[in-house]
C-alpha cells in the first residue's frame, strides 16, 4: 500500500469510525495506523465481539492497537516513534490527556456530528433531533482538553428531515464525516489550515444517552414527544410504561394529523391518558395529542398500533405511564 506524503494516525470506536475510515481509505488517505476500543465479549461463551473498525484496517493490511486506556504508556510511544503529522480521532469514546494531544508533530483533529459550537457532547446527533433543529453537520476541529471546544477547520451542513430518526440521522453524518476527514487532510497537507474559534455564545451541550434517556414525560407537549421518539430510535426507545406497569416503547408516532383528537388535552384528560380510535389510539399530552403508529411491548415484536391493539385491548381512558408520567425527561437538552 502506498501512503501519501501526510503520516497520521486515525482513532475510533464503531460505528461512527467506520464510515469515517472507509471513505478514507477509500479516497486514497489510509492512516498509518488505527487506534480503536478494546475487544469486547457478549453471549453464553463470552466470545470476542467483531469490531468493524478492526476488519476494515486489517482487510487494507494498517496495523491496528486496542489498547485499554489511551493513556497506555507503550502506545503513546509507538505512536511517538512513527513521526505523525496528525493524529485524526472519530468517536473514541475516550478524552484524551494532554501528554497524548501532544503526541503529533502538528495536532489532532476530531470529526464530530454536530454543527459545532451547537450540541458539544456525547449524543448530537439525537440532540438535534430532539430539540426541533432544522439543520445539522459535521464539524472537523482541533482537539484541547475541554470537551469539544478546540477551534473549528471546517463543516459540512446537511438538513434534518421530519421523518429523520436517531439512525437515519447518524448513518447521513457519518457518511459526511469522511468526506469532512478528507478535506481536512487535504487542507493540512497543502499547508491551508486556518482555524476559527468557536462562539462561545452558542454553546449547548448533550449528555451520553443511558436507557432513561427515552423515558416519556406525557405532560411535555405531543411535538416534543414525537421529536423524541424519533430521536431515540434505535436506541433506547421512547419508552413509557402499560397500566400495568411494564415498558412500552413508542417507535412511530405523529402529532395528531388529521385534529380528531386536539381537544383530549382540554377536556380534563391527565397526560398520558390514552383515547381509542378504531385503527389503534391517541394519547393526551400536555398540549396537543400524539397519535401512535409502532410500538413494543416488553419482550414483544415491534407491531403497528393496530396490531398491537388486538392483543393489548387498551381500554379508552386507561393512562400510559402513571404514576412516573411527571418525571424528568433524560432527552438531550441544551444547557442553561
Amino acid at each position: 500500500m502506498t501512503e501519501p506524503r501526510l503520516r497520521y494516525g486515525f482513532c475510533g470506536s464503531p460505528p461512527f469510525a467506520t464510515d469515517v475510515l472507509a471513505a478514507l481509505i477509500e479516497g486514497g488517505r489510509p492512516p498509518a495506523i488505527v487506534v480503536t476500543a478494546p475487544a469486547r465479549r457478549a453471549g453464553r461463551g463470552r466470545k470476542d465481539v467483531p469490531s468493524p473498525v478492526v476488519e476494515l484496517a486489517s482487510a487494507h493490511g494498517i496495523d491496528v492497537r486496542r489498547p485499554e486506556s489511551a493513556k497506555d504508556q507503550g502506545l503513546k510511544d509507538e505512536l511517538r516513534a512513527l513521526d505523525l503529522d496528525v493524529l485524526l480521532v472519530a468517536s473514541y469514546g475516550e478524552l484524551l490527556d494532554q501528554a497524548f494531544l501532544d503526541l503529533p508533530r502538528r495536532f489532532c483533529l476530531n470529526v464530530h456530528g454536530s454543527l459545532l459550537p451547537r450540541w458539544r457532547g456525547a449524543s448530537p446527533v439525537q440532540a438535534a433531533i430532539a430539540a426541533g433543529d432544522t439543520v445539522t453537520g459535521v464539524s472537523i476541529q482541533r482537539v484541547v482538553k475541554k470537551l469539544d471546544a478546540g477551534d473549528l477547520l471546517l463543516s459540512i451542513e446537511t438538513p434534518i428531515d421530519p421523518a429523520d430518526t436517531g439512525g437515519t440521522l447518524f448513518a447521513r453524518l457519518a457518511a459526511l464525516g469522511g468526506e469532512a476527514a478528507r478535506r481536512a487532510l487535504d487542507l493540512v497537507e497543502a499547508g491551508a489550515v486556518e482555524f476559527t474559534p468557536q462562539d462561545t455564545e452558542r454553546v449547548t451541550h448533550c449528555r451520553k444517552l443511558t436507557k432513561e434517556s427515552g423515558h416519556i414525560d406525557w405532560t411535555r407537549p405531543a411535538v416534543e414527544i414525537e421529536r423524541l421518539v424519533r430521536a431515540m430510535d434505535p436506541w433506547p426507545g421512547a419508552a413509557t410504561t402499560l397500566p400495568n406497569g411494564e415498558r412500552l416503547v413508542v417507535w412511530r408516532a405523529t402529532v395528531d394529523p388529521d385534529g380528531t383528537s386536539t381537544t383530549v388535552a382540554t377536556t380534563g384528560a391527565a397526560p398520558g391518558t390514552v383515547r381509542t380510535r378504531s385503527e389503534g389510539f391517541d394519547v393526551a399530552t400536555g398540549a396537543g395529542a400524539l397519535r401512535v403508529l409502532e410500538l413494543q411491548a416488553a419482550g414483544k415484536k415491534r407491531l403497528p398500533v393496530a396490531d398491537f391493539q388486538r392483543g393489548a385491548r387498551l381500554e379508552d381512558g386507561v393512562r400510559l405511564g402513571a404514576p412516573t408520567d411527571t418525571g424528568p425527561n433524560g432527552a438531550p437538552t441544551p444547557a442553561h
